[in-house]
């Protein structure tokens, strides 16, 4: 008895529809790739409860004839591909044949068609088409999907809250608008608009748009190519970066790719301008000719293979290094509200410079016995130990004591007082707060947006709660007093990734842990100029500190040379 059978279309497409169609999202992308093949300069997206209720999608494109409407619910049914030459040189978003049965296959759709001449309404209910009549509609393509999954429930099951499944499909409206700015894209959730970009064509809006101002005015255009490839886009000024790659969006001829490779060519041209566990926001396009690229690799077609990879890994990282090159001032490398001390100040570091170098040069930090003397001497509470002598190069402070010499290193004392402070105030409930006469207002995109209620319930141990502002800005105007010492704008932007990046922050000592060190991040760099009462004041915090001899990364805060030491070395023993 034969045991290979021919698959029914209907159960043929219900496979299918496991590729293309896994979530929501798989189902958005599809449908609005219709549209941009459609010549759309306008595409609607309205969803109820983030699509698990209710997608539509409406389009200004060309639309389709009385026998297209129904002959596209066929599986393989295409208008872009006709022989198998047309496969090596793929032009349009959409290929197959296979979204509209996929999806038709396992939901309710409504398909409202108008070219111009014929107008049509065509309904599928979970593979049977049950209408197919003339129908007014606007010129233009709408489709509406409802009841997605329902009668699949092992793939209902998979899908997640309405918030995720929401969160998923911003992030891919937000690239779509990125990779077709000439497109105006409207996304709305319960009524709710949350993406917004008006299809100038300007690639420059639409960034403002999706990232907000303070990005958009941080762009460099780039623009270069070779024999194979032309690169154009921008790339955001190495100050402004972010603590994962997902704003790093590349696109092969307009089309939304997932290609570590370019990732990491992209990463590597800003070699020597970025800070290491950072990532750039960047907007890279790949022109490229068609038959250079196979699109056909993956039935989702995130995923693709270009000839000449390599080559384009150093055109691309080549051209964004020579980019910031020719782009950066010398202004764009100092180190911001940079502070100096009082003239009568540098001369006393100066001369007492002259003296320590003769021994400075390979002390390491002694951290025995003496150690354990300063241990007992701050558990006392004695926190003007220190006597301050002087600031050496921006760098480190010069103390002493009846018996030894201090040389602390002013910025991992920085972080061990902020870190030991902030995570004292959390542990005790006691963060105390200030009102902002100018409400703190942080960019961000609007998938950030929307998972508002998380980042609050994370940042209550710190009291800091956000409001939408708009589409791509949350805004607060109470913060923690600790942020008068910190870089604010960072530490939030960087605390947001952190929150929706690490799942184990939503374990309350991790995400103590984790505030703490961040906020140390922000305090006072290396090369900073204190003012004298600015070190004294550090000096005095150093001394409360539980474990003052290591910042929270494990660095040394201070060296000590001991009078004993002293006396070895200049041979007086």
């Amino acid at each position: 008895m034969s045991k290979i059978k021919i698959l029914d279309e209907l159960l043929s497409n219900m496979i299918a529809a496991g590729e293309v169609v896994e979530r929501p999202m798989g189902v958005v992308k599809e449908l609005v790739e219709n549209s941009i093949d459609a010549n759309a300069g306008r595409i609607e997206i309205r969803l109820i409860n983030g699509g698990l209720d209710y997608i539509e999608i409406t389009d200004d494109g060309c639309g389709m004839d009385k026998r297209d409407a129904t002959a596209a619910f066929s599986r393989h049914a295409t208008s872009k591909i006709s022989e198998v030459n047309d496969l090596w040189q793929i032009r349009t978003m959409g290929f197959r044949g296979e979204a509209l049965p996929s999806i038709a296959s396992v939901s309710k759709v409504t398909l409202l068609t108008n070219d111009g001449s014929d107008s049509t309404l065509v309904r599928v209910e979970y593979g049977n088409v049950v209408e197919a009549k003339p129908f007014g509609a606007p010129e233009g393509t709408t489709i509406r999907v409802e009841g997605l999954f329902y009668k699949t429930p092992a793939r209902l099951k998979h899908l997640k809250s309405a918030n995720v499944e929401l969160n998923l499909i911003l992030e891919l409206i937000s690239k779509m608008a990125l990779s077709h700015p000439e497109i105006s894209f409207e996304l709305s959730n319960d009524g709710q608009i949350r993406i917004q970009t008006n299809g100038s064509g300007s690639l420059q809006e639409t960034i403002m748009a999706i990232y907000g101002v303070g990005v958009a005015k941080k762009c460099i255009a780039v623009d270069f190519e070779d024999y194979d490839f032309k690169v154009s886009g921008y790339i955001v000024h190495p100050a402004i970066t972010r603590a994962t790659r997902q704003y790093i969006n590349s696109f092969i001829n307009g089309r939304i790719i997932k290609s570590y490779q370019i990732q990491k060519a992209i990463i590597e041209g800003y070699k020597g301008y970025m800070m290491s566990n950072r990532y750039p926001i960047a907007i890279i396009n790949i022109e490229i000719d068609y038959k250079l690229v196979d699109v056909n690799v993956h039935p989702s077609k995130w995923e693709i293979r270009i000839s000449k990879e390599r080559q384009l890994y150093k055109l691309i990282t080549n051209g964004i290094n020579e980019t910031l090159k020719r782009e950066m001032t010398p202004s764009d490398l100092l180190i911001d509200n940079l502070t100096k001390p009082q003239q009568a100040v540098v001369h006393k570091e100066k001369e007492l410079l002259e003296e320590i170098d003769l021994f400075s040069y390979q002390r390491q930090p002694i951290l025995g016995s003496i150690q354990e003397e300063i241990s007992g001497y701050m558990e006392a509470e004695q926190t003007h130990r220190f006597t301050y002598l002087a600031q050496l190069h921006g760098k480190y402070i010069l103390a002493s004591d009846e018996e030894n010499l201090y040389i602390i290193d002013q910025h991992a004392a920085q972080e061990r007082c902020m870190f030991e402070e902030i995570q004292n105030q959390i542990m005790e409930k006691k963060v105390v707060t200030q009102h902002l006469l100018l409400p703190l207002v942080i960019e961000v995109n609007p998938a950030i947006v929307n998972q508002l209620d998380l980042i609050n319930e994370q940042l209550d141990c710190i009291k800091l709660n956000f409001e939408q502002f708009s589409m791509n800005s949350i805004v607060t105007r109470e913060v923690p007093y600790f942020f008068e010492q910190i870089d604010e704008m960072h530490f939030v932007q960087h605390l947001i990734n952190e929150i929706l990046e690490d799942k184990q922050m939503s374990r309350i000592d991790i995400r103590k842990e984790k505030i703490a060190s961040l906020a140390c991040h922000s305090s006072v760099r290396f090369n900073q100029y204190l003012s004298i009462e600015e070190s004294k004041t550090l000096l005095e915090r150093i001394s409360k500190c539980k474990q003052p001899f290591n910042c929270p990364h494990g660095r040394p805060t201070m060296i000590v040379i001991s009078e004993k030491d002293l006396i070895k070395e200049f041979k007086r023993a």
